[in-house]
């Protein structure tokens, strides 16, 4: 019930990974329709950059209004932070105080004066700043880095390497906040590097009890977990895309006229092998680099297919080996007879 600190950093990486899946699974996506020349009506969802930057912009964010409060010389309380926080933050559409002098929230108790709100993508979080400003403050001084890398024992030693007087940083160490942001950022790079595949988990009650079905705490699970705008996006989508080149590779074998080999365009290739296949023209669309299929039935049709032909050639292979390997032996087993037919005449 009372948020400090600890919560509004850790919900900000939860705003960092619900934008990162928004760009992997809806923006992107979208995009890719676009940019492939597929046919495509854009489906509107709430896109939670606007949270991102109102915590991390380097001028105006929270976090680095935090940090400038706690740099500057002077009496810095964590009122001070409240009302720098009041007067860049004022204005903004998820954010909310009884002190920012607007019209909307002077009214409203729910908020007490050493209070502000974030409409965060999963709903409104309050935020006490009480302890705000001590918390990021929380530094690792460098003599006590220094006295503890001068320890004898190594793991000790290991956890403090800015102790070590060759690499000596003037600087003021980093904020907590600061710190913490660094962290973020480099983990959605790391993301951004990757394919993810996203599992999301729906607490069916809170009680954790078995049997047990909350239909309004599902609901709004689904709601800000942007699950109906993902569902919408999937539905009037394309279960499966993949490049024309492996495609035609993959399901050659389904079609006397590119299996072996395909003389010509790997898109002709897989036109070709569809129209074979007798895949009804709805089912899947051509891109500009890559054949997108609607529903997953038609994909394992595909693999269905594929695996049958594989066993029939397999089937194919051993029969024409086997056949191969007996014939050598009759011939061997003929071609010795003669000689033994021809040595007994000889001497009969």
């Amino acid at each position: 019930q009372d948020n400090s600190f600890e919560q509004f950093i850790i919900n900000y990486c939860n705003e960092k990974l619900q934008q990162i899946f928004i760009e992997l699974t809806l923006k992107e996506e979208q995009e890719e329709y676009i940019r492939e020349g597929i046919e495509w009506t854009h489906i509107e969802y709430f896109n939670n950059a606007i949270i991102c930057d109102l915590i991390e912009n380097n001028q105006t964010g929270i976090l680095a209004m935090l940090d400038e409060e706690c740099l500057r010389p002077g009496t810095v309380t964590d009122d001070t932070f409240l009302e720098k926080l009041n007067q860049i933050c004022a204005t903004h559409q998820h954010f909310e105080s009884r002190m920012s002098k607007c019209s909307r929230f002077l009214n409203d108790t729910s908020l007490p004066h050493s209070c502000f709100r974030i409409q965060h993508y999963a709903g409104k979080v309050m935020y006490q700043v009480e302890g705000f400003v001590d918390k990021n403050n929380d530094l690792l001084y460098r003599d006590l880095s220094q006295a503890m890398w001068k320890a004898n024992h190594a793991l000790i030693k290991a956890l403090f390497p800015e102790g070590n007087p060759a690499k000596i940083n003037l600087k003021r160490p980093p904020t907590a906040g600061s710190q913490f942001k660094a962290s973020v950022a480099t983990l959605m790079k790391n993301l951004q590097t990757k394919n993810p595949n996203y599992i999301r988990c729906i607490k069916p009650n809170d009680k954790k009890a078995a049997h047990i079905f909350n239909e309004a705490l599902v609901c709004h699970q689904i709601r800000y977990l942007g699950l109906l705008e993902n569902v919408r996006v999937r539905r009037a989508g394309y279960a499966f895309r993949q490049a024309y080149e492996p495609c035609l590779e993959r399901y050659k074998m389904l079609c006397k006229q590119t299996w072996p080999h395909w003389r010509g365009p790997a898109r002709a290739g897989v036109e070709v092998l569809f129209n074979e296949l007798g895949i009804p023209e709805e089912e899947f669309s051509f891109g500009r680099s890559k054949i997108f299929i609607r529903n997953p039935r038609t994909l394992f049709k595909l693999e269905d297919l594929r695996k049958q032909r594989l066993e029939d050639l397999a089937t194919l292979i051993e029969k024409i080996y086997r056949g191969w390997k007996c014939r050598t032996h009759f011939l061997l087993m003929k071609k010795c007879q003669i000689v033994i037919a021809s040595w007994y005449r000889r001497y009969a």
